[in-house]
């Protein structure tokens, strides 16, 4: 009977400490009773998650960065809307986050340069030193551009694509379907545009969540504790992505200046301004070619005349 209790005792913590995890942070470590979940942000520093709902975006980076920094991987297998729509050129970085995972409006890298950021935790700004001036900027409008890998004999159209990818969205980032405003898609192409919005003005969702788990799933770096890969079911097939872009449109235009522009695109102003202003000189000089002619000819016709 004794032996029965102690295997009992054992399969009973073996079954709670199993449900002690953090199925949305494969890097969280869970322990305690109740069960209690951190992610590392420093050697000297954890924050505490809220498992229950997919973790702010700007504590995934963070958590992120500390693994690049001490040599930790981050790889789990394998190796524009609208005119002011932009999208992340800086990748990663180590960010600044109010006490629920938002991102500050400034962030800085560790040095006396620093920009601003919108809602998603990406430059909205050229870089400026310390006393830059940044407001909280949400990002209501994200596009997603993907292409899904080949997939013969599938039966693809653009209200099978949208059906599937709603409910994979829903499925696997917690995103009302409503929010999903249109699906485009082009089959030759094997594109797959996705615009997903919410009213000017409302909080929530935040769309980074969404956007950034995804991004990592596509890019074979999960952060899903079930390492599971973003795919989308048509007609009972699934389909996997194998490209992915993602626009940002903010309730408010972003403030990039010349300083953004490639060398390329300067230089292409440069040559068009040159020619337009050739053009325009041109055009004086033969104003006043054709003035001058006149006034020659004028004379002449007064002699004939008397």
């Amino acid at each position: 009977m004794k032996v029965l209790i102690a295997l009992f005792v054992v399969v009973f913590v073996d079954l709670v400490s199993s449900q002690c995890t953090c199925d949305n942070m494969k890097w969280a470590v869970c322990d305690g009773e109740p069960c209690e979940c951190t992610l590392r942000f420093a050697s000297d520093y954890r924050q505490k998650l809220d498992c229950t709902k997919l973790i702010p975006k700007c504590f995934l980076m963070k958590g992120e960065m500390y693994r690049a920094r001490n040599n930790m991987t981050t790889r789990s297998i394998g190796g524009k809307p609208v005119e002011t729509a932009f999208v992340d050129n800086d990748g990663i970085y180590d960010p600044e986050c109010e006490a629920d995972g938002k991102f500050k409006a400034v962030q800085c890298n560790k040095t006396d340069v620093c920009w601003c950021v919108n809602s998603a935790g990406v430059r909205r700004s050229d870089k400026g030193d310390k006393n830059i001036k940044c407001e909280p900027v949400e990002t209501y409008w994200v596009r997603l551009q993907l292409k899904h890998k080949d997939a013969p004999g599938v039966p693809l159209d653009a209200t099978k694509m949208k059906t599937g990818i709603e409910n994979a969205l829903q499925q696997r980032y917690k995103l009302d379907k409503t929010f999903v405003s249109e699906v485009q898609y082009d089959k030759e192409a094997r594109l797959v545009v996705v615009d997903v919005k919410k009213p000017i003005g409302q909080p929530l969702p935040d769309l980074s969540l969404m956007t950034y788990y995804m991004e990592k799933d596509i890019k074979v770096k999960p952060l899903f504790k079930d390492e599971q890969l973003f795919e989308v079911s048509v007609d009972g097939s699934k389909l996997s992505m194998e490209d992915i872009l993602v626009y940002y449109v903010d309730e408010k235009a972003p403030t990039f200046t010349m300083q953004k522009l490639t060398g390329g695109i300067i230089a292409v102003i440069v040559v068009v301004s040159l020619i337009v202003l050739a053009g325009l000189l041109v055009l004086y000089f033969l104003a006043r070619r054709q003035k001058a002619q006149y006034r020659k000819a004028q004379p002449r016709e007064m002699e004939t005349m008397s």
